[in-house]
């Protein structure tokens, strides 16, 4: 292509200066630094703060393309709908009525995108990274996790409405931890856990497959731990986003243990739903907290969510072919024209709705091509590929990928950068890898 001429071009005029500068020397381990910084970031600072330290990333790698030899810039099929996307997002952006507050929103998104392609330039020439970031991921995870089984114990209250107790007897109502991301909230605890429960399950994997048995053990303990402590936020929607992870864990495995373990793997199958099934029912509270999802419009969150619903519709249908701009600050404001009475908003608790209501038709579309194309390409890889250890680093990813993806069915905390950062680098991990077969 024409730019990578370019860069070429750029990268011979610079080679004396990047042989003969220290820092250059070592911007490799500067990028995973502040990749893994950002990580590390969002359990404990505010948005603006891990924002940062992306940009840090971006800054790094735009670096590293111009001065070092031999850095290329390619396309998969999936990211070709995700520039498309991109491409709208600006247009929709520039056709904003609130152009300053969807400004905003659009900076956003232009830095996840950013940190996504600084992160595939930067796995590109050094997969055997993975798993450290995989295990930075799994870290940061097991800290949330030790934070909110500590704060269950603590009997933390509610910094606000989180549930609907009206109709439940005390022992039903939940303690529903948050851990230390920030904003304090029980959902978004439990949407990171979907995010990055699956890098510790892939990390004990790993370890398990390379015959690192203390590591493979340590990080199963702190997985299950997660496991346990993601049912503790009462996020009815990480409840759902968990079955996905379960379910995804389990397809994966059948590659290896179907033909010649099939007895075992339907026992571990079997196990699995009788202790989910047994924990439900001897928790009177979370007992409580999963049959909500079921009573519609008897559940106050339910209804309430069934009202955003119709009026984010109502928005999508007056401005469906560029959406009303990007950003959740202009989705408010916008919003106020369409809320029934006393249902204020912050988004439409539903990741496509959202998309639809804030971009438009175009975006939306841009936006179920790439996801449906990246998960047929990792499919394909994990069904094809002899590499046990890229099996294991791609189904991790995808199952996270998958897992947040229907969680988002139901919630808006998808958007929030704790868990944006995580979904992009499992994407970015799947783009390593499927060029392999």
């Amino acid at each position: 292509m024409m730019f990578n001429k370019i860069l070429e071009f750029t990268q011979n005029k610079t080679e004396y200066l990047y042989e003969n500068s220290l820092f250059l020397q070592n911007i490799d381990k500067l990028i995973f630094a502040s990749i893994a910084g950002v990580f590390i970031a969002s359990t404990v600072m505010p948005s603006d703060i891990i924002g940062f330290i992306a940009l840090i990333t971006v800054f790094l790698t735009f670096v590293k393309i111009v001065f070092k030899k031999g850095q290329r810039l390619d396309c998969e099929t999936f990211e070709l709908w995700l520039l498309a996307y991109f491409m709208i997002v600006i247009i929709s952006l520039a056709g904003s009525t609130l152009f300053a507050l969807s400004l905003k929103g659009f900076f956003k998104t232009f830095t996840y995108l950013a940190f996504y392609a600084s992160t595939v330039q930067y796995l590109k020439y050094n997969r055997d990274k993975v798993p450290y970031i995989l295990s930075v991921i799994g870290v940061c995870v097991s800290f949330e996790a030790v934070a909110g089984f500590l704060q269950n114990f603590a009997h933390v209250e509610e910094i606000s409405t989180w549930q609907d107790v009206s109709k439940l007897n005390p022992e039903q109502v939940m303690t529903r931890v948050y851990g230390t991301l920030k904003p304090l909230n029980p959902n978004l605890l439990g949407g990171y856990f979907v995010a990055g429960i699956p890098a510790l399950y892939g990390i004990s994997a790993y370890c398990l497959n390379n015959k690192k048995y203390n590591f493979a053990s340590g990080s199963l303990l702190f997985a299950l731990l997660s496991t346990v402590t993601l049912f503790l936020t009462g996020c009815r929607g990480a409840f759902i986003g968990m079955m996905v992870i379960i379910a995804g864990m389990f397809a994966v495995s059948a590659k290896y243990l179907w033909q010649n373990y099939k007895q075992i793997y339907l026992s571990l199958v079997g196990g699995v739903a009788a202790i989910a099934t047994f924990a439900v029912m001897l928790s009177s509270s979370l007992r409580a907290r999963v049959l909500s999802i079921f009573a519609m419009r008897q559940d106050s969150s339910n209804s309430f969510r069934f009202n955003v619903y119709q009026s984010s519709f109502d928005m999508f249908k007056d401005n469906w072919l560029l959406g009303i701009g990007v950003g959740n600050k202009n989705f408010r404001e916008i919003y106020g024209l369409y809320m029934k009475t006393g249902f204020d908003a912050l988004s439409a608790y539903n990741i496509y709705l959202e998309i639809a209501v804030e971009s438009g038709i175009f975006a939306l579309i841009a936006y179920m091509g790439f996801l449906i194309t990246l998960i047929k390409d990792a499919v394909k890889f994990i069904l094809k590929s002899v590499d046990t250890n890229a099996v294991i680093f791609v189904a991790a990813a995808l199952i996270s990928i998958c897992a947040v993806s229907v969680h988002g069915l139901v919630d808006t905390v998808f958007f929030r950068p704790q868990i944006q950062f995580i979904f992009w680098t499992m994407v970015a991990i799947v783009r390593v890898f499927i060029k392999l077969i």
